[in-house]
């Protein structure tokens, strides 16, 4: 794993997506946790445990699938990570931008904490935008 821990369950998700995979295992820290609870509340996630192993706390999810897909590669969840460590990238609540027109959903990170640009535009704050989720 990297030291970019957004892009590390970014990539996880997708992977466990395209896989079709039901469940996965990330590690549990704030950001993640903050980030997950987004996808839960949002309806691209069915389920979240915290499980502990010795020290160390992980989160196990349950993706949610579409019955009838069909090839490798058509994905229910696309996510797209956007602000990085060597190019960060920011907005103010009246440039965010709005993906599939309000359709999909930015994450942002704010000075009130990580939340949906839904919730950014009426809180009428900006931030750091983390990632975009269609």
């Amino acid at each position: 794993m990297s030291r970019d821990t957004i892009a590390d369950i970014i990539t996880s998700i997708r992977n466990a997506d395209m896989d079709r995979k039901g469940t996965l295992r990330i590690a549990s820290t704030n950001i993640t946790e903050n980030i997950i609870k987004i996808l839960l509340r949002e309806g691209f996630i069915e389920n979240v445990r915290k499980h502990q192993e010795g020290k160390n706390f992980f989160l196990a999810l349950t993706l949610r699938h579409r019955r009838n897909r069909k090839g490798p590669c058509r994905t229910s969840l696309n996510l797209k990570r956007i602000s990085r460590p060597g190019l960060r990238i920011y907005s103010n609540y009246q440039q965010i931008p709005r993906i599939l027109g309000g359709m999909g959903i930015v994450i942002l990170s704010t000075s009130r904490g990580i939340m949906t640009d839904r919730e950014a535009r009426l809180e009428r704050i900006g931030g750091e935008i983390l990632c975009y989720i269609w």
